[in-house]
This record gives structure tokens, C-alpha cells and sequence, in this order.
């Protein structure tokens, strides 16, 4: 047996180690998925769904919208619109009125679907799609920080703050298309 058969068996033997090693451990992943109670899992990256609120009032004759005050990073200390994760048990809609109770104390506010926004890189962490809902409350609706929010505030509509993430484009599009 010459030099280069002896190569490509062992070549052979390393290639069937190898697949048997991949199919090894690709099963035993399988099997933690299933023990997980994750009936499917792919390969492919996953993008995280978040839902935010706009809130408008009128106080005094002026068009308000409600934000938070954001208590940790990113942009902690920055203006931003109600809003956060939706969690896996629960809706969009839901998602929006429980983040909008947590972190304003406001509840049973009609809210509407209004626009996703999807721009990529729109959120630091990693990839984030968020939906926006609106709804309009009483003018003399109290409101309270709460949850990661460290206050909450009405600001007039035209007397911005700079806000995080996107949210100062959402809400120029909003009175764009909804005001």
C-alpha cells in the first residue's frame, strides 16, 4: 500500500469522525430544545418585538403628549415614548396597555395601531421592530414613572425634547399623519 492510500484513509476516517461528532452534537442540542419546550429552533437570527405608545391630551388649549423619562441604558436619563418588550403569552395591543400601566400608571386607554417601524439600527442593543399604538385621554389625566421609568410628563406637541432611540421620528410622522 503506497503513501497516498494511506493518506486518503486516513482522510476518510477523519472525515466519518467528524460527521459523527457534528451529528452528535446537533442531536444533543435538538434534545435541550425539546427538554426546553422549544418544538422548533432554527439557526437564523431572531429580531426583537417591542410596542411603544403615543398618548395625547389637551391641556389649555395646547395638544400634549405623554413621555417617560428613561431610568436605565440606553439612554437612560433621556425623554422616550412609553413602551418596552412584548412579552410571549401576550398581544401587541396588550403588550402596549400593560408597558403604558407600568410605566405612567394610565390604564383602559383606547389605543389604535398607527404604524411598525423597522429601521435597522434603529435600537443599540440589536435588531428591534416596535409597533406604535395612539390613543387620546382627558386632559386632566395624572401620571406617575414607574417600572424602568423614572418620570412620566406631558410635553407640548411643539416643545420637544430630544428623545431616544427613534421616537422623535415616530412622533413627527404621527402629527404628520394623525394631527
Amino acid at each position: 500500500m503506497g503513501h497516498l492510500e494511506i493518506v486518503g484513509y486516513i482522510a476518510a476516517i477523519i472525515i466519518v469522525i467528524y460527521i459523527v461528532w457534528r451529528n452528535a452534537e446537533k442531536e444533543k442540542k435538538e434534545i435541550k430544545d425539546r427538554e426546553l419546550g422549544l418544538k422548533y429552533s432554527y439557526k437564523y437570527p431572531r429580531l426583537a418585538m417591542t410596542v411603544d405608545a403615543i398618548v395625547v391630551t389637551e391641556k389649555e388649549g395646547q395638544e400634549m403628549i405623554l413621555l417617560i423619562q428613561r431610568k436605565f441604558d440606553p439612554f437612560q436619563g433621556f425623554w422616550a415614548l412609553p413602551g418596552g418588550f412584548v412579552g410571549m403569552e401576550e398581544t401587541l395591543i396588550q403588550a402596549c396597555s400593560r408597558e403604558l400601566l407600568e410605566e405612567t400608571g394610565l390604564k383602559e386607554v383606547a389605543l389604535k395601531q398607527f404604524f411598525t417601524f423597522d429601521a435597522i439600527g434603529r435600537d443599540p442593543r440589536h435588531r428591534t421592530v416596535t409597533t406604535v399604538f395612539y390613543g387620546k385621554v382627558r386632559g386632566n389625566s395624572q401620571v406617575l414613572g414607574g417600572d424602568d421609568a423614572a418620570m412620566a410628563e406631558w410635553f407640548p406637541l411643539d416643545s420637544l425634547p430630544g428623545m431616544a432611540f427613534d421616537h422623535n421620528d415616530i412622533v413627527r410622522k404621527f402629527i404628520k399623519e394623525k394631527l
